[in-house]
């Protein structure tokens, strides 16, 4: 599978082994923290507004690269706490659970932040997630008509992304 660059899109990776897998929502964020694209598959209780539960969940995504920076045990240099990082600057995370969900979470070199909530026993989803960035680059990069920095509206994407999703399901 090409992460980065290449053409074509590359085979679905194997979908992780978990009874009840699956996909609640997903987020993808630009390097400015903007939302461009979110999606609800399964989320029976929605308690906030979008605006307020997109700056909420970019807000926890920078909270924790901060935290999980600043807690690194081989860096001297920790930087200040709520500093922002450089994509691939410091220690990162890739994933949290709590007993109801997992919070899956990957950063590109562009800034792109591609975020999953899923059932808490799904597994190790790196590979899903680049998986995901892929049909982002080939359906909406790529795509003339989109300008970067405005929500995403491709029907390609989110009709490959809702094939994609039903495979983790």
């Amino acid at each position: 599978m090409q992460f980065f660059g290449g053409s074509e899109i590359s085979p679905s990776p194997t979908v992780p082994t978990a009874t009840g897998n699956n996909v609640n929502m997903m987020y993808i964020f630009n390097r400015n923290g903007v939302c461009l694209f979110y999606r609800e598959w399964n989320r029976p209780l929605r308690t906030l507004n979008p605006q307020q539960d997109h700056k909420l969940m970019f807000g926890l995504l920078f909270s924790l690269k901060s935290f999980t920076a600043k807690m690194d045990p081989t860096s001297a240099d920790k930087g200040n706490l709520g500093v922002p990082q450089l994509p691939g600057q410091g220690c990162s995370f890739h994933s949290f659970r709590t007993n109801t969900y997992k919070l899956s979470f990957t950063e590109t070199p562009s800034g792109i932040k591609i975020i999953l909530v899923t059932h808490p026993r799904t597994g190790d989803l790196r590979d899903s997630l680049k998986y995901i960035y892929n049909l982002y680059v080939e359906y909406v990069v790529k795509n003339p008509l989109y300008s970067p920095g405005t929500p995403i509206r491709c029907e390609l994407f989110s009709t490959s992304l809702d094939q994609y999703v039903r495979t983790i399901l």
